[in-house]
């Protein structure tokens, strides 16, 4: 299974864990690294990602995003197709990098595509694939993987 992890799920454990969303989303993060390191699920990585990680500014963070984006074992670059996909669903809404991630997960055939923005999570119905909170996707595979 092809999995998508938006920005805002990677910095995640950077946030304030005194939350309790927040907490469960880490340890969402956490376990679904470990699924990509023992290969129950495939993630993928794309020159977004890479791009919106190299404007980080923050040191620490943008390092540990780099070494999760490592785990990934495929790539989607921008091509023609995905810039059209984009375009359209920033005329819906979506802010600009947003429908970049979108287009390169949808482009890459992943099933999920994992962020922690509720905003952009309201708008699934325009995409083509599942998206939803790491929690709510630990809930829902959990029981299919071995």
């Amino acid at each position: 299974m092809k999995l998508y992890l938006d920005t805002s799920v990677y910095n995640r454990p950077f946030d304030d864990q005194t939350q309790p969303r927040i907490w469960l989303e880490t340890l969402s993060l956490a376990l679904i690294l470990q699924w990509i390191e023992t290969g129950d699920v495939e993630l993928v990585n794309s020159a977004v990602l890479e791009f919106e990680n190299s404007r980080n500014p923050l040191v620490l963070r943008r390092d540990w995003m780099a070494r999760c984006l490592q785990l990934a074992s495929l790539y989607q670059s921008v091509d023609p197709n995905i810039r059209e996909r984009a375009e359209y669903l920033e005329k819906k809404h979506l802010g600009a990098i947003d429908a970049l991630h979108l287009a390169s997960a949808e482009a890459a055939g992943c099933a999920y595509f994992l962020a922690c923005d509720d905003r952009l999570l309201k708008k699934h119905k325009l995409f083509n694939l599942i998206a939803m909170n790491p929690v709510d996707f630990v809930q829902k595979v959990i029981g299919v993987l071995p």
